[in-house]
């Protein structure tokens, strides 16, 4: 404990991180402010009374939980970061298969900035066609009393004011990239899910008589975490020697080095582009609410306890994740790299052999890892059938765990970055956090 508090006081003697960290819970509360902004034209109190009783137990009230709660409140940012990431997406899957998008990715700088714009139309076209459903969804039903203005009204100013909150968002995220710390999209998003926590804990508390449950409730709860926070952070070294050189009177090289190939190389953006998928169906239904199948359609992918959702979520995550693994890890790259600086990996010729001897081995702990994140993205439903409240399930796995662990390391990982460059001990002197350099 005195180590953290050191390292705690070291933080505030840096400026440069003083002045992010600041920044970042800045525009982080001002966030959550936003969440509490009801929408035009509806009553917040008649609102908050009809969904006294409404069952959260479906996809809406997961996705509520992604934005903090303003999508039950109909707040301004009730529909989040998440048609930003939907636009997102899209471009990837775009950038995969159409010649135009492959030759964007391959212009560095210029090309990157003009697929950012893009993203931002495919955001605001989304969060306009998501807005329509959400009104519409929100004047039938129960939550139909709270609107007291006409329907025509609503429905245009809360697709304006929907799509200018998203918006909105975005920018709050990108600035937390920029000139903060960590990634503000997922920052944004978990700040959202924190917000559920101690709500959560309590109603389960309240709710256990038997205090041996509850007690092993909580340790299982502690395991998936340590095994969340273990894949997360597990990898696989390669060794690669790099031979000698002498320029001068100086000897460079001659020594043996690793090339780390992380098990869950995409991290935590599979998991939630697999989410945004599964929002579709349920955003289509919504437009249609007098249809008796649509309305079964979107409930089948709604019921987050339900079998036909978590098999579907499975699958969907297990794709993602090799999908954006192969985005993000180019073992080509790798290979060209490693033969310009004189490296090589014993036995393996350099060029084309290390290429394919690197992508076999990341294809191999690919699958290992994929697994292990779908199985964990639907364990808050199995959560839900041995008897845990759907609310505190929701943080025994599934999006939200994974998102709390993988941007919590990401975050630390920056910090101890910042302490180290300046010769300041990092969080963890033994154990240390993966991808501190010594």
């Amino acid at each position: 404990m005195a180590g953290l508090a050191e390292s705690v006081r070291n933080i505030w003697k840096i400026e440069e991180l003083r002045r992010r960290i600041m920044y970042t819970l800045g525009l982080l509360f001002i966030y959550r402010l936003g969440t509490f902004v009801t929408l035009p034209g509806v009553d917040a109190s008649v609102l908050a009374a009809v969904n006294e009783g409404a069952d959260t137990n479906n996809l809406f009230g997961f996705l509520d939980m992604f934005v903090g709660g303003a999508f039950s409140a109909a707040g301004i940012f009730a529909l989040g970061i998440m048609p930003y990431i939907t636009a997102s997406i899209i471009i990837q899957l775009l950038g995969a298969a159409v010649p135009y998008f492959q030759k964007l990715q391959r212009e560095g700088e210029e090309g990157r900035r003009k697929i950012t714009q893009l993203t931002r139309y495919g955001t605001v076209g989304i969060t306009a066609l998501q807005s329509i459903g959400y009104a519409i969804n929100l004047q039938y039903g129960a939550t139909g009393q709270a609107i007291v203005i006409g329907s025509t009204l609503f429905m245009v100013s809360t697709v304006i004011v929907l799509t200018a909150g998203t918006i909105f968002v975005m920018w709050l995220g990108e600035r937390i990239t920029e000139n903060g710390i960590g990634n503000g999209i997922s920052l944004i998003i978990m700040i959202g899910i924190i917000a559920f926590l101690p709500q959560s804990l309590f109603n389960e508390f309240s709710l256990k008589d038997n205090l041996f449950i509850l007690l092993l409730e909580l340790g299982v709860w502690a395991l998936v975490v340590a095994g969340v926070v273990l894949v997360s952070q597990g990898m696989r070294r390669i060794p690669v020697q790099y031979a000698k050189r002498v320029v001068g009177r100086k000897v460079y090289g001659g020594t043996t080095q690793y090339l780390p190939i992380r098990v869950n190389a995409a991290g935590v953006m599979p998991i939630i582009f697999a989410q945004s998928i599964m929002f579709v169906p349920a955003t289509i239904a919504s437009f249609f609410p007098d249809s008796g199948f649509m309305q079964n359609f979107g409930a089948w992918f709604s019921d987050i306890a339900g079998w036909g959702y978590s098999i579907t979520f499975f699958i969907i995550c297990v794709f993602f994740t090799y999908f954006y693994t192969a985005i993000a890890v180019n073992p080509k790259e790798m290979a060209d790299t490693m033969k310009r600086q004189g490296g090589f990996i014993p036995g393996i010729r350099p060029g084309k052999q290390t290429s394919e001897f690197v992508d076999n081995i990341l294809t191999k702990i690919t699958l290992p890892g994929s697994i292990f994140l779908g199985l964990v993205a639907i364990l808050p439903a199995f959560a839900m059938q041995a008897g845990v409240t759907p609310n505190f399930a929701m943080f025994y796995g599934g999006t939200s765990l994974l998102i709390l662990v993988q941007v919590t390391l990401d975050t630390l990982q920056q910090i101890e970055s910042h302490l180290l460059m300046r010769h300041y001990d990092g969080f963890m002197k033994s154990g240390r956090v993966r991808g501190r350099r010594a």
